[in-house]
């Protein structure tokens, strides 16, 4: 796959990924609430998801997706579900037990948070459509080959660690003002608002 291909693929997805959506406002939103620490386990079931989805596109298995799409359906109310119930922690969460920055989560949380941006990415068919719509504005997927494939993939997850770390980036700095017990249970709620608002958001697409 010739370099120019790539970096159309890659623009494109730049843009579609920096725009503000349901998966951004969560990933806000815990990081926000509960500092940076601890949010790489999220972010990585969202690339994940993204991959299966760009893989089914490329390989042309769109009919595999409407096969099973009951069981993408179950994953994307499990995560809704698991987002409205971070939601509800973040917005009762006393101000006093709010972690810094360098807290280590709890552990279980990790895998929690993992397994909720996974299932909450392949709840959403809609981004196997994105790949389908973009991929030929960039490369023949009629013609993709094993390495093409992995190329597509690895420039995929550069272009969404880029996208989301600097979302991260941003909301922890707005983090840093937030330190008195009256900003920090604005932020809390603001918080546990936006990923409410991600789950309803995720639920009615």
């Amino acid at each position: 796959m010739n370099l120019a291909s790539l970096i159309v693929f890659a623009g494109i997805l730049a843009v579609a990924a920096g725009t503000p959506g349901p998966n951004v406002g969560a990933l806000v939103a815990r990081v926000i609430s509960r500092g940076h620490k601890g949010v790489f386990p999220f972010m990585f079931g969202l690339w994940l998801g993204d991959a299966i989805w760009l893989s089914l596109a490329v390989w042309g298995l769109a009919a595999l997706a409407s096969t099973f799409h009951m069981a993408f359906l179950v994953l994307k109310y499990a995560g809704v579900a698991y987002l409205i119930y971070l939601s509800w922690k973040m917005w009762v969460a006393p101000v006093g037990e709010t972690p810094d920055d360098n807290t280590i989560p709890r552990q279980g949380e990790a895998g929690k948070l993992f397994m909720s941006a996974l299932a909450i990415t392949l709840g959403n068919p809609k981004i196997m459509v994105f790949y389908l719509a973009i991929l030929p504005t960039a490369v023949d997927i009629t013609h993709v080959s094993l390495a093409g494939w992995a190329q597509l993939l690895l420039v995929m997850f550069v272009v969404l660690a880029a996208v989301d770390t600097a979302w991260v980036v941003l909301a922890a700095q707005a983090r840093r003002f937030l330190r008195s017990p009256r900003m920090m249970r604005i932020a809390n709620r603001t918080s546990a608002g936006m990923m409410a608002g991600a789950a309803v958001a995720i639920a009615t697409r």
